[in-house]
């Protein structure tokens, strides 16, 4: 059985075709007493939240209705995007009436902010495993279904004012469209959304002995804003075919500036010198993504999926230092600039073995591109000044053209063992060729075997248990293969590359133990986790007869494992169902061998793990919810080793606080604070002198804070 939540009070209601099987894998530990009491048959690990559940919040989005169910964060902790690896079985645990979102961009989880609350029917958490499902993975997956009608439409309109710790006030807004008309559904939405960024920073440095050096006071600018049209549609062909189709283009010209003020104090007479940085910048994006479906009358399916995405960006560094008459002269020049293409393709069919075992088999070819250029210029007395170099001497000019073919073949095994248990089973061949043209000529070929192992028991109908086991190959940053622009080091104008890069890989195992409590009263989980890391990717000497720098590279062995502890009540027990306070603790660790100093030492800023805290109070009768979210790192020898510097890595608390009310016209009034504690950032770096960190002396420690401020917003949302 699955539940159904109506009023509060969990309900049995018949499981839906398409949600999950069954479930899990962790730490049995604990699990006998319980099990014992809540025995049963025929259980389904899917969790119902119908609309009828929600209408007391007056939520706006689907956000917001996601934001009222205990423990979402960690349904929601198992997606993937950013620079993953091709489209693969996992990434985004999000599905929009039980379909996978072919995007990465645009996909499932950028949707939810997105989709007027109006048009739900209902909100599942799957969690368990299914050959029905899209996406798998060792967490859960989380199933928006819309309403069905023969017609029907929906605008959300949202208008909001951003305020910056400077002054700086930053208008966005977005209106979005969602409907039906028969077999044609659709979502348009069009968001300008304000990223101003203002950061106040200060340094001190000290020499090696202890004497002072300078201080440095920067203020820093970023003037973004983010502007992005996307849709998705969808058509319902017949009863055995469907096809979507998804688009999204995006701008966000970020320019920027910054100015320093340095102040020598290694005379009696301390000298200031004052710097000026102007930075234009320019980033466009475009995705399109898309998918077609076959079921045919055994109830077999054939599924392709498809994504093309590019992005353009570049940036010059222009830096001036003024002279003693006032004016200013140029002292560096940085561009670069990148275009990033993917062109994947997913096709796969599955069908059933049986009435407890699925099969699923396919392939996925991706094409990834970077195309790249630097170009580096200083003053030179004896080169001439060329323009394409900002008026001054070339310097560096690189130019790089890296291509990646790969092929994924693969073959997944649903087994619903029994009523109570499912294993998952699956297995992936990839071969790939990296081809790196321009300054440098490169050409290699590589090939995987990736198997994992995702098993799920529940225990009872509360208490399950999920363990997976994992052959991960980590996508390449092809950035890391040519020459790119420094950030964070004044002292560093650019970053070497390496052609000789591979990818990192690990065996990961993860145990996880979950206990939903009665009545939707809240979710406690545990999680243990250990990665046997190899050809682990950091900082390797690249330095040459007259130059000593680094660049990324595969520095050996490594593991990193921990646990995480989650909990998430609803505070009923008190007599205050309104409240809802969440809170995790990480504790993990990490270990690796430096290629420098041949020292044991943490992952490349590894951290000790944080603690987070939130609370939400809603009070439905006066149509009001307000509430704060609290994070905290644990802080210590959070370092990074460079060729010729260490780094050890703090930052502050951040907490957000929110107040929200439905007012006239139903209208929704929410007001925020972001980095209410305005925590700092902090680093503080060692530089060599002579030589790298083994083979130099300490020369300097340079001590550096600096903060955003505190952010406020009003957001005025209305669904039409």
């Amino acid at each position: 059985m699955s539940f159904r939540l109506l009023g509060g009070i969990a309900r049995a209601f018949p499981p839906r075709t398409a949600s999950a099987t069954l479930a899990a894998t962790a730490l049995i530990l604990a699990a006998t007493a319980s099990a014992q009491d809540q025995t049963g048959t025929d259980i389904q690990s899917t969790v119902t939240y119908p609309a009828e559940f929600f209408a007391q919040y007056e939520p706006y989005s689907v956000n917001d209705m996601l934001n009222r169910i205990p423990g979402i964060s960690l349904a929601m902790g198992g997606g993937g995007g950013g620079n993953r690896r091709g489209l693969g079985a996992g990434g985004d645990q999000i599905l929009i009436n039980g379909r996978r979102i072919a995007g990465k961009e645009n996909e499932g989880n950028s949707q939810l902010s997105r989709i007027p609350a109006n048009q739900v029917q209902y909100i599942e958490i799957i969690r368990g495993t299914s050959g029905d499902l899209d996406v798998r993975g060792g967490g859960q997956v989380i199933n928006i279904v819309l309403l069905e009608a023969e017609s029907r439409s929906s605008v959300a309109v949202e208008v909001n004012t951003d305020r910056y710790h400077d002054g700086t006030l930053d208008p966005g807004a977005s209106v979005s469209l969602t409907g039906q008309r028969g077999a044609f559904n659709y979502l348009v939405s069009l968001q300008s959304e304000p990223r101003y960024e203002f950061r106040d920073g200060f340094e001190t440095s000290i020499f090696a002995n202890g004497a002072p050096n300078d201080t440095v006071v920067r203020l820093e600018y970023r003037d973004q804003t983010t502007n992005t049209f996307s849709s998705n549609f969808g058509y319902d062909i017949g009863q055995a075919d469907r096809v979507n189709f998804n688009f999204q283009i995006a701008n966000a010209d970020p320019p920027s500036k910054a100015d320093r003020r340095i102040t020598d104090l290694t005379s009696l007479t301390p000298d200031v010198t004052i710097e000026h940085d102007n930075i234009p910048g320019h980033n466009d994006s475009w995705e399109v993504g898309g998918d077609y479906e076959h079921t045919f009358v055994n109830g077999s399916r054939f599924k392709t999926l498809f994504i093309v995405n590019e992005q353009d960006q570049d940036s010059a560094r222009d830096a001036y230092r003024q002279n003693t008459a006032g004016g200013w002269d140029k002292f560096l020049y940085l561009a670069n600039q990148s275009v990033n293409k993917e062109r994947i393709v997913r096709s796969s069919y599955s069908f059933g073995l049986n009435d407890t075992q699925d099969l699923e088999i396919g392939v996925e070819r991706a094409q990834t591109i970077l195309d790249s250029q630097l170009q580096l210029g200083l003053p030179s007395s004896t080169k001439p000044a060329l323009p394409r170099f900002g008026g001054l001497a070339k310097v560096s000019d690189t130019d790089a053209l890296v291509e990646e073919i790969r092929y994924e073949n693969f073959i997944v095994h649903n087994w619903q063992i029994n009523s109570r248990m499912s294993l998952e089973s699956t297995l992936l061949y990839e071969t790939s060729t990296i081809e790196q043209t321009g300054d440098v000529h490169n050409k290699r070929d590589f090939d995987f075997v990736r198997p994992k192992v995702d098993y799920r028991f529940d225990i009872t109908p509360s208490l399950q248990f999920r363990a997976t086991i994992e052959k991960d190959v980590a996508q390449l940053s092809f950035g890391d293969f040519t020459s790119s622009v420094a950030g964070g080091d004044d002292d560093q104008t650019a970053l070497a590359g390496n052609s000789e890069l591979v990818q990192e890989q690990s065996l990961r195992y993860e145990g996880n133990l979950e206990y939903r409590l009665p009545n939707d009263g809240g979710v406690l989980s545990t999680k243990l986790f250990y990665h046997d890391l190899s050809d682990v990717i950091d900082k390797v000497d690249v330095s040459t007869a007259t130059t000593i720098q680094s660049a990324n590279g595969n520095i050996g062995d490594g593991e990193r494992y921990g646990i995480n502890l989650d909990a998430s009540l609803r505070l009923g027990f008190l007599g205050a169902p309104g409240i809802l306070v969440t809170s995790g603790l990480q504790l993990e660790d990490s270990s690796v061998t430096d290629p420098f100093l041949g020292i044991d030492r943490r992952l490349r800023q590894g951290g000790r793990g944080s603690f987070r805290l939130g609370y939400r109070h809603d009070l439905p009768v006066h149509s009001l919810n307000y509430g704060f979210n609290f994070n905290h790192s644990f802080k210590g020898n959070r370092k990074a080793f460079d060729v010729d510097k260490i780094e050890d890595y703090n930052s502050g608390d951040f907490m957000t606080t929110f107040v929200e009310m439905v007012g006239p016209m139903g209208l929704t009034y929410r007001f925020e604070t972001m980095n209410l504690l305005t925590g700092e950032r902090c680093r503080e770096r060692s530089r060599y002198l002579g030589g790298t960190i083994a083979t130099g002396y300490l020369n300097e420690i340079e001590d550096s804070c600096s903060d955003t401020g505190i952010k406020y917003a009003i957001k005025i949302r209305g669904t039409f």
